[in-house]
């Protein structure tokens, strides 16, 4: 057994252990200890008691000694500077043009070393960007990329509950939340009720999750079973279908619904009932019968118009026929009776002159005569 206390350096920070030695240390207390990133300046939240060597992580360092006055100003001036460090770091990552989010700029207690918290997408080069901090500052620059759960932590904010948020008020550590853990406690399995404003399954899942299941609770699984290649399963993004497993890595490729595709653990997905899955298969069916049976109707209809149509051209090519014919017959017989007519005028113009030339006839033969007989007189 040795004598610790408990000394954490943020608020709802992790707690760490380290031996009083010599001094009188009272909870609530600034004491000033060595850390891996040089001297620090934290709070005593647990008083001096004693603790198993199972419980400590070797080697246990010794308090320096106990904060002084001086020791408090410095912490206020390097708050002060935080600030400044803050704007002036946003500037050059707008200068290089980077695509990265500042979150937290920290100073350690010595000064030694500036440490900026920023969140991206993906890896940033940002080599430039610490030669241009280092010149501006005179000091050692670390940039260190956190996840979104530890962007809330830091910037705090107001949970669905209507509480400040768990991880910026008492919660030291992540502790793995699982969308299993809100099956069990017969929760939505809709990521946006569960979800945390980091966008990740809420911290109090697993608070209650060892009352509802615990070592004699029959609905506790002994082993994570993999979903089933070609299932349909539920996970934090959203529903979608397995289409490969990793038996290595535990874990599950899923084309979700979205037509996104992602790798989620087996303990981070749920595989749907049966009954839902069946359920989900009739309603498709029936919206597929219902499709077709709107589809033969508009082929019928479609059909009815397009003999119509042919019954139609059937019909004209009918009457065009005939119609030919008649109109064939009429000029025939049209031409006929002209003919007829004009061989009838011809005659009755030849009858006439032949009738002229008979009455005429004898009158030229008597002038004739006379003519004659003129004639021979004179001579």
């Amino acid at each position: 057994m040795q004598t610790i206390i408990g000394v954490r350096f943020k608020k709802a920070g992790k707690i760490y252990y380290f031996a009083p030695g010599n001094l009188d240390i009272k909870l609530g207390d600034k004491v000033i200890v060595e850390t891996a990133r040089g001297m620090e300046c934290g709070e005593t939240v647990i008083g001096p008691r004693e603790e198993s060597e199972d419980k400590i992580v070797p080697p246990l360092k010794v308090v320096h000694r106990i904060a002084n006055e001086s020791d408090i100003r410095r912490i206020a001036e390097n708050k002060e500077k935080e600030k400044e460090a803050f704007g002036i770091c946003e500037e050059k990552i707008a200068a290089h043009g980077l695509p990265m989010n500042l979150v937290e700029v920290e100073y350690t207690f010595d000064m030694n070393k500036i440490i900026f918290y920023f969140t991206a997408d993906g890896r940033i080069d940002f080599r430039e960007l610490v030669k241009d901090l280092a010149a501006v500052f005179r000091t050692r620059i670390e940039l260190r990329q956190i996840g979104v759960r530890d962007e809330a932590k830091f910037m705090g904010g107001i949970g669905c509950c209507g509480r400040p948020l768990c991880c910026a008020t008492f919660l030291g550590d992540f502790e793995p939340v699982s969308i299993r853990m809100a099956k069990d406690q017969n929760l939505s399995l809709n990521p946006t009720k569960i979800s945390g404003i980091c966008g990740r399954l809420m911290c109090c899942l697993k608070y209650e999750n060892d009352c509802y299941c615990g070592d004699n609770c029959p609905h506790q699984q002994k082993k994570i079973m993999p979903p089933s290649q070609g299932s349909r399963v539920v996970s934090v993004e959203g529903e979608g279908k397995v289409i490969s497993l990793n038996q290595q890595r535990r874990s599950a490729t899923i084309l979700l619904d979205s037509g996104r595709t992602i790798v989620a653990a087996w303990e981070d997905v749920i595989e749907k009932d049966e009954d839902d899955t069946s359920m989900a298969a009739s309603m498709m069916a029936a919206y597929e019968e219902q499709e077709s049976e709107a589809a033969e109707i508009l082929a019928e209809d479609f059909g009815e118009g397009a003999e119509n149509k042919h019954s139609d051209r059937g019909e004209r090519r009918e009457r065009r026929p005939r119609e030919n014919r008649e109109n064939r017959d009429n000029r025939r017989e049209g031409g006929h009776r002209s003919h007829n007519s004009h061989n009838r005028s011809r005659d009755s113009r030849d009858a006439g002159h032949r009738r002229g030339n008979r009455d005429n006839r004898p009158k030229n033969n008597k002038r004739g005569d006379k003519r004659s007989r003129d004639n021979r007189e004179r001579h």
